[in-house]
């Protein structure tokens, strides 16, 4: 069989035509497509991509920002009730603080209020002692109270015992003044010489006496010398009921103290 090597060179000059026609309009074309949508592609990943480590970079950054959020509120919270409990404990205090001042206060008027009483109380028994006394003295002994109280005085003086009496002489005799006698009223001549005299015989010797008035001894007579006083008075017997009023007062204020509830502190 020939071969027509004319015919076989034009067809492969018509292939390599076609390849090259091929290569240059239908191949490159689609290779830069294809190269085009790969790129777009790729890009598209990376935007992708960038907005995802974006996103990753806000969700990060919130949530630093909530976990700082609950640190801070929740450091508020602990400062806040810190400071509602300081307040309060503030608030007890203060309540604590009046009310006892607001107790201390009711006791000082309370006291004041028995220390009144009993002053009163005091001061209307000596009145009303005095005046029995004087009337009961002056029906019983048909003698005025005066006259009776400088005749009990000048028998205590008379009946002292030995200690009393050693001791009131030596104060007596070292005076350097005269004993003062000392009454509720401005005694008579004649009490004062007989209270002159009951001195004279009971230490037997001349004593200087000066009579003076002092309306507090409360129909009462004493005799006072360089330290030492012997004295007789109404206000003796007083003296011991104002104490036994006094206790009485303060058994009443006792009794209603512990009777008072006690309140409890919250």
């Amino acid at each position: 069989m020939l071969i027509d090597w004319f015919t076989v060179g034009a067809q492969v000059v018509n292939f390599l035509i076609l390849v090259w026609l091929l290569k240059h309009f239908l191949y490159r074309p689609i290779l830069d497509a294809i190269d085009a949508r790969e790129n777009k592609i790729a890009k598209s990943l990376a935007d992708a991509e960038a907005k995802e480590a974006a996103a990753q970079e806000e969700r990060d950054e919130f949530q630093h920002r909530n976990e700082a959020f609950e640190q801070q509120r929740a450091a508020l919270l602990n400062k806040a009730t810190e400071e509602a409990k300081a307040e309060r404990q503030r608030l007890l205090d203060e309540a604590r603080q009046a009310a006892d001042a607001l107790s201390a206060k009711r006791q000082e008027t309370l006291r004041n209020d028995a220390h009144n009483l009993n002053q009163t109380i005091s001061r209307r028994a000596q009145q009303e002692v005095f005046a029995i006394a004087r009337k009961a003295l002056t029906d019983l002994a048909a003698v005025s109270l005066e006259d009776r109280l400088a005749d009990v005085f000048t028998r205590r003086l008379r009946e002292m015992d030995d200690p009393a009496k050693q001791s009131l002489g030596e104060a007596l005799k070292t005076a350097s003044e005269p004993a003062r006698v000392r009454s509720a009223f401005n005694l008579p001549a004649a009490q004062r010489t007989a209270i002159q005299n009951a001195l004279n015989e009971t230490f037997s010797s001349d004593i200087p006496v000066r009579f003076e008035t002092a309306p507090e001894l409360i129909s009462g007579i004493e005799l006072a010398t360089n330290g030492h006083k012997v004295a007789w008075s109404i206000a003796d017997y007083l003296a011991s009921l104002e104490k036994g009023v006094a206790e009485l007062l303060k058994s009443k204020d006792k009794f209603e103290a512990e009777a008072k509830p006690q309140t409890k502190n919250p």
